[in-house]
């Protein structure tokens, strides 16, 4: 008999356990993720540049010069970017070219050292960023700018053992709308912009 009363205490016990920790755990809600936080890897980003020359050929460059840093909160869907191009790194291989390009008819580096890109909105699909609006700042004027992500990966860096994240986004925009309408219409008004990027995840305090 008496053990019969303990075995029904303790089975009663358990039953007030469980309900305890089902309240609990409505009362805190669903674990979430926290937005991770990374920094561009400069020697793995880099913003390119393609535009008509008198119709003839598409004109390439790149800035070799570029930081920043990505926000992803992928399980709600938003993130954040900040990028700064150091606007006297334009390579295209030619140096009178770039001579040109850093001049007042183009860059006007000495003047506008810098080109920012910054989004606050960018658009998922199933948990990945598929594109995103923000703001490019352009020798001085800001307009806003829209890129597409055609690819993006995340994983660990099997070199470093780093958590990183890499993307291509693409878009283009009218340098006139920037105030650069130097040699139009034979040099193209056109861009097209591509940016290659990988970002490495911030340690978590």
């Amino acid at each position: 008999m008496a053990g019969a009363l303990r075995e029904q205490r303790r089975a009663t016990g358990r039953a007030l356990s469980g309900v305890l920790l089902a309240a609990l755990t409505l009362a805190i809600g669903p674990a979430t993720a926290a937005p991770e936080h990374f920094t561009i890897d400069p020697a793995h980003t880099f913003p390119q540049f393609e535009v008509s020359h008198l119709g003839f050929s598409l004109q390439r460059g790149r800035f070799d010069r570029t930081r920043g840093t990505l926000v992803l909160d992928r399980e709600a869907g938003r993130g954040e970017v900040d990028v700064t191009i150091e606007a006297a790194s334009v390579d295209t291989g030619l140096d009178a070219l770039e001579k040109a390009l850093r001049g007042d008819s183009f860059f006007a580096v000495e003047r506008y050292p810098t080109l920012t890109f910054r989004s606050r909105q960018m658009y998922f699909r199933d948990g990945r960023p598929v594109g995103l609006d923000g703001e490019l700042t352009l020798c001085g004027v800001t307009r806003p700018v829209s890129l597409v992500i055609d690819h993006f990966a995340c994983g660990t860096q099997p070199l470093t053992r780093q958590a990183v994240c890499g993307a291509n986004a693409r878009g283009s925009l009218r340098r006139s709308e920037f105030g650069m309408a130097a040699y139009l219409p034979f040099v193209g008004d056109e861009v097209a912009i591509a940016i290659q990027i990988e970002a490495i995840r911030d340690p978590v305090p």
